[in-house]
């Protein structure tokens, strides 16, 4: 354990639980001291008002050998010509800058330096996983990130942060929550870092929950080409004991569950599971939204490849539903063609329900002035935001440390959704393995997160 670095990762990082409130409710009190117009300061100010277009700027990592997003800028700006198509919002047009954050601390900064230099009043819909890097100049301009896409703990706790989604701790402690119900042995394979230690507790938060034991732990490198002792690692465990003797011969009680939270690893380690599963008895596995999505199933051999039968958690409904076709026309419309976007891909779909925000905020402003200022005020002020029923209505709290906001103890004070999804695929195809969301906010609260 000691002695290893720590990394950037789709995970999100450690944090001891009694500093939390001190540390947090400092940075509240640095921000608010910022956005105080006694300092001689007066951040949020940007936009201008009138007929002057609204500015807002939507970046993700393009290109790099980690986790690409291209769909959500080429969303975003799809989601302008539509909207600027029809009168823009409130009679004023769109403009959406894009910036590519290359997977990188430096490039998250230059794009978040950059809406401050424009002048944007919000960033919307973006991904990435270097939130101590973005926060600070977007804290210092007072500019509202609405609907990242859950990566960073930044997100959870910055009040500049309008998160759409619960992120990963909301999908591993829903993953444990259902597998408790279905699962004989669980297994849990990992990155043997320190942001990586903290997954098990989520996912045992769930497993608990639901009357279950706590999940074998295995922990593989976060970069390697091939996975086969950890495939085999978790093939013992979850078919260790889980056959009974009787009549013919023994039959499994209950199939173990192998949980790969590996991030963009995750599709490496499956061509090693697959290879191993061979000489076992039968197993299923269970991955959150974010490591796999149709996209990498189609791309895995579908029905043929190894996700088939997979639960998978996320935060929406399956790509199918019928809530998704206002979103679908957007994309039909104005970006035919463009296959950067997929409309099964979690970050196209989070940045639209960060635009339904966005643009609802702006509505709620009639025709006064928009300005970060005036977006986050609108959004502080105890706005109800509908999604369709893609999530349940948006709201964040007046206050981030009330009694009524119950996941600041555990350290999420802007998590406003805890709703998962329980997805599976059958015949390469992610459906719906239960009706309705699930909420894991009672789940988090009882985690031993420290």
């Amino acid at each position: 354990m000691t002695g290893r670095r720590r990394i950037r990762s789709t995970f999100l990082p450690r944090h001891h639980r009694p500093v939390r409130p001190i540390a947090l409710a400092a940075g509240a009190v640095a921000v608010c001291a910022a956005l105080a117009t006694g300092c001689g300061v007066v951040p949020g100010t940007t936009g201008g008002s009138g007929d002057d277009p609204i500015k807002v700027m939507t970046w993700a990592p393009s290109g790099t050998e980690a986790t690409n997003k291209p769909g959500m800028p080429a969303f975003a700006q799809a989601y302008a010509r539509w909207v600027n198509a029809s009168g823009g919002i409130n009679g004023r047009k769109l403009t959406v800058l894009t910036c590519n954050e290359n997977n990188d601390g430096v490039s998250a900064a230059k794009c978040a330096r950059r809406a401050v230099k424009e002048n944007v009043v919000a960033v919307v819909g973006s991904y990435s996983q270097y939130g101590d890097s973005f926060f600070p100049p977007l804290e210092g301009a007072g500019i509202p990130y609405i609907g990242g896409y859950g990566v960073t703990n930044a997100e959870f706790t910055s009040p500049l942060s309008y998160p759409v989604n619960g992120g990963q701790p909301t999908l591993l402690a829903g993953l444990g929550k259902e597998l408790a119900r279905d699962c004989g042995n669980v297994t849990l394979v990992r990155p043997d870092t320190i942001a990586g230690d903290e997954l098990p507790v989520l996912l045992d938060s769930g497993l608990t929950s639901g009357g279950h034991r706590a999940a074998s732990d295995v922990r593989a490198a976060d970069d390697a080409n091939e996975y086969s002792a950890q495939s085999t690692k978790a093939l013992d465990g979850a078919t260790s004991g889980t056959a009974v003797s009787g009549g013919s011969g023994a039959r499994p009680v209950k199939e173990g569950c192998v949980v790969p939270a590996l991030g963009d690893r995750t599709s490496t380690f499956m061509d090693s599971f697959r290879r191993a599963r061979a000489e076992y008895p039968r197993v299923r596995t269970a991955v959150a939204m974010g490591s796999v999505d149709q996209t990498e199933i189609d791309a895995s051999g579908g029905a043929s490849g190894p996700y088939e039968g997979s639960y998978i958690t996320g935060w929406y409904p399956v790509e199918s539903d019928a809530r998704w076709d206002a979103m679908k026309k957007v994309i039909s419309k104005e970006a035919f063609g463009d296959n950067r976007i997929d409309s099964a891909d979690a970050g196209v779909q989070t940045t639209w329900i960060a635009y339904t925000v966005f643009r609802k905020a702006v509505e709620s402003l009639g025709g006064g002035e928009v300005t970060a200022d005036s977006v986050r005020g609108a959004l502080n002020d105890g706005l109800k935001i509908p999604t369709g029923g893609l999530t349940p209505t948006l709201e964040w709290p007046r206050d981030t440390w009330s009694s009524t906001n119950h996941l600041a103890s555990v350290g999420f004070p802007r998590m406003v959704n805890a709703n998962v999804t329980l997805q599976v695929v059958r015949q390469g195809q992610l459906v719906a393995a239960r009706k309705g969301f699930t909420d894991v906010t009672q789940t988090l609260q009882h985690a031993d997160i420290d």
